[in-house]
């Protein structure tokens, strides 16, 4: 008896998906067995007989890809529980299709120490239902003014470190956090705008800040801190992760620094891919976000730098608030939307557009972020965690409320009709989501952080 016909209890056998896998270049129907936490075959349709698995799914008319990596979400916990939580904001990112996630330093207490990685470490242990992987702040509560305990906080866990929400204004303090960085081999992520030049601006400079009376926040103020970002990274040759890349001239600054070979990356948001300043006509604040919604100009220039791979990845920027932080005059109103769960039908715009292959979109969604994290997922390899990802692409449906598992509800995409959905979410072997019950396993300790 071959060893795929050897039937066992525990396994779960995925059939006739289109496989879509850039760690190997494929792109083909077949199944797939999961065996524990590991794909244990990968087989032309019909080739592996139903009895070999205790549960067989039909996949047909969907993909079959590695879990998706977020490399960019706020948790909001420690402090800020009223807009999220580890456990809900995980939910949301498996019922997003995500397997991973990397959550960002600005909570109360900032991530700045090894304590506080520690203590989100092991709530996501407990309690979360996907990998969480934590990012340490460059600086002692996100001030600029004192590096934090980096070497304390990759030791606990942390994967990368960004001030995220806060740039670093001191060009000294940013290459010190580079050379430590650069020692410990992790990425700095930065939030690249010039804070004195953005000054109170809340919308894109321009002519419709004029118009509607707002304070503009220009595109020269994230291209100086790019440009800066990367003079920085050409003196320590330490690796540069721009986050939320959201203008044309910024993309110039990247696509040179790529050119000499320097270890630049950047990622561009569903939203800066999909939206622009035009949606801010009716002072609605769920359009607000910092970088802010800028012109279709640039809305064209992103799709195009993501199709190049002048851009790397697609992070959402996953960004819950209560409604007191955002049901207030536009000036006032938090930066920041949700992401996670519209991340995947928003960016198949892109695919059914034919601006990307699914191949690629799944390289920016998987496989590259896994990369820039130096994390051993993103992959689909015989002998892989399973981690994975069904999506059926041309399924349609409307975000309600009642979709919508993060704790807040601050979203521009509610009543949007959406194409591709979340067929089910697999975690370590571990089936964690399908919409078909709306729910999340409960069962969080069911696999094993790493």
């Amino acid at each position: 008896m071959s060893e795929l016909q050897k039937s066992r209890t525990g396994c779960i056998l995925i059939q006739n998906g289109r496989i879509l896998d850039p760690s190997q270049e494929m792109d083909c129907e077949g199944d797939v067995l999961i065996e524990g936490d590991t794909i244990h075959a990968i087989e032309p349709p019909g080739r592996i007989p139903k009895d070999r698995a205790q549960k067989v799914v039909d996949a047909k008319g969907a993909w079959v890809i590695p879990g998706l990596i977020d490399l960019h979400v706020h948790l909001r916990e420690p402090g800020l529980e009223y807009k999220e939580t580890i456990r809900t904001g995980t939910q949301a990112a498996v019922a997003g299709g995500f397997t991973s996630v990397a959550c960002m330093a600005n909570t109360m207490p900032v991530n700045d120490n090894p304590f506080v990685t520690a203590y989100i470490r092991e709530k996501a242990k407990n309690e979360g239902v996907c990998r969480v992987f934590p990012v340490g702040a460059v600086s002692k509560g996100l001030k600029g003014e004192e590096l934090a305990e980096i070497g304390g906080m990759i030791s606990e866990g942390a994967r990368a470190i960004s001030d995220d929400g806060m740039p670093v204004m001191n060009s000294y303090l940013m290459r010190k956090a580079m050379d430590y960085a650069k020692a410990f081999g992790v990425p700095v992520i930065s939030h690249a705008e010039d804070w004195n030049l953005v000054g109170q601006g809340v919308i894109n400079e321009g002519i419709l800040s004029n118009e509607l009376g707002l304070k503009g926040n220009p595109a020269a103020a994230e291209e100086i801190m790019v440009a800066r970002e990367i003079s920085l990274c050409r003196l320590t040759r330490s690796r540069l992760h721009i986050a939320h890349v959201s203008t044309a001239l910024a993309l110039k600054h990247i696509k040179q620094a790529k050119e000499e070979g320097l270890p630049v990356t950047a990622e561009v948001s569903p939203h800066h891919l999909t939206l622009t300043e035009e949606c801010l006509h009716s002072y609605d604040t769920h359009f607000k976000m910092a970088p802010p919604l800028r012109t279709h100009h640039d809305v064209q220039a992103l799709r195009e730098a993501l199709a190049s791979g002048v851009i790397d990845i697609i992070a959402t920027d996953h960004a819950p608030h209560g409604t007191i932080d955002k049901a207030v005059e536009f000036d006032c109103s938090a930066n920041g939307i949700l992401g996670l769960q519209t991340a995947v039908p928003v960016t198949l715009e892109l695919v059914h557009e034919k601006i990307l292959s699914p191949l690629n979109w799944v390289r920016v969604l998987s496989l590259n972020p896994a990369r820039i994290l130096g994390l051993p997922y993103g992959t689909l390899r015989v002998g892989s965690t399973a981690d994975l990802t069904i999506v059926q692409p041309t399924q349609e449906w409307t975000l309600t409320e009642a979709d919508i598992l993060s704790k807040s509800r601050n979203t521009p995409f509610l009543g949007r009709r959406m194409k591709g959905e979340i067929q089910a979410t697999i975690v370590g072997g571990k089936w964690v989501y399908s919409p078909k019950n709306l729910e999340v396993s409960k069962d969080v300790k069911t696999w094993q952080q790493d």
